[in-house]
């Protein structure tokens, strides 16, 4: 069980060269953009435009601030994204196009190497006390906004953008919030995926 607080996060260049990411987590540790696993990350959108291509990836989004954004993946019709909207995975390989709304927002990319991991990511409210089934593989927990505890062997506290990376040890864990909070739950599995 490691904590990943929102201050520590790496920055870094996007790789098309049109903006910043802010790294979570990646493996293997150090992996470049061309050469990761799976990747957790955070980027700030200040307008529209094409996104990067990674060949061989597959990649869910979610919005954490900002107006919204609309994505067209491949052509298809475009897709709504608000703070309040399910992720959504797409292939990373495929030409996409976003779209502001507003002004600018931030969003969560969960990334995996298609053939050797794969991912799933939901959003999780939070209030009261909450138990998460974490089952096998490895698992990020993001707080997307509030103050969360987490308890167990060793309690601790998660503020708005920390994460709790989690290895193949741990089954369950519990949540509490005195005011009403959210997490996003990524679980990475297959091939060599450990923290």
């Amino acid at each position: 069980m490691r904590v990943l607080r929102a201050g520590d996060h790496r920055e870094m260049p996007w790789k098309n060269g049109g903006g910043t990411t802010t790294e979570i987590a990646v493996f293997p540790a150090g992996a470049g953009l061309d050469a990761f696993d799976w990747r957790v990350s955070m980027a700030r959108v200040e307008s529209g435009g094409p996104f990067s291509l990674f060949p061989g990836i597959d990649r869910t989004l979610a919005l954490l601030d900002g107006d919204g954004i609309n994505l067209t993946v491949g052509g298809a019709i475009p897709v709504a994204l608000t703070a309040r909207s399910e992720p959504l995975p797409f292939p990373a390989d495929v030409p996409t196009h976003a779209t502001l709304t507003g002004g600018p927002v931030t969003d969560l990319n969960v990334m995996t190497r298609r053939g050797r991991v794969t991912h799933s990511m939901e959003r999780i409210t939070v209030s009261g006390s909450t138990e998460i089934e974490v089952g096998d593989g490895t698992v990020l927990l993001f707080c997307i906004e509030g103050d969360i505890a987490v308890t167990g062997e060793k309690p601790l506290m998660l503020a708005t953008r920390d994460a709790l990376l989690l290895g193949e040890e741990t089954t369950a864990l519990r949540l509490e919030s005195a005011q009403p909070a959210a997490v996003f739950l990524i679980r990475i599995s297959g091939g060599s995926h450990a923290p």
